[in-house]
């Protein structure tokens, strides 16, 4: 294992056109839950499932319902970013990474000062 690390390192050390490809293994570190664990949002008892939720069409039925799950299962804002976070944000800086691709709304990336953060899911706004 030890021998694979140095080999990770030795990539890193020699490579200078990184892409970070992530999702919520990244965030998990942080404390925020993910959805498809056994301890995930989606194996969680609620009212209504999740996934049914987290839909345009729920949202617009139940904005109310919605936001009352938001704010105690996804808002983020009480969270701080974990050293993967930090790192990649120091890789960036160095100009080894060129982008992070994220499955994540969370804003931990760009909390870190990563600047180049593409999120593959978009909060509502």
């Amino acid at each position: 294992m030890e021998d694979k690390i140095q080999q990770f390192k030795q990539l890193i050390k020699e490579s200078n056109n990184i892409v970070f490809f992530g999702g919520a293994g990244v965030s998990t570190e942080s404390g925020i839950p993910d959805f498809r664990s056994k301890d995930g949002l989606y194996n969680q008892k609620y009212d209504y499932p999740p996934e049914e939720i987290l839909s345009h069409t729920f949202f617009m039925k139940h904005t109310e319902e919605f936001y009352k799950f938001y704010k105690d299962k996804m808002n983020s804002l009480k969270y701080e970013p974990n050293i993967t976070h930090i790192r990649l944000a120091e890789l960036e800086k160095q100009g080894k990474l060129k982008a992070v691709i994220t499955q994540n709304i969370d804003g931990l990336h760009q909390k870190a000062d990563s600047k180049t953060v593409y999120e593959l899911h978009r909060k509502c706004t």
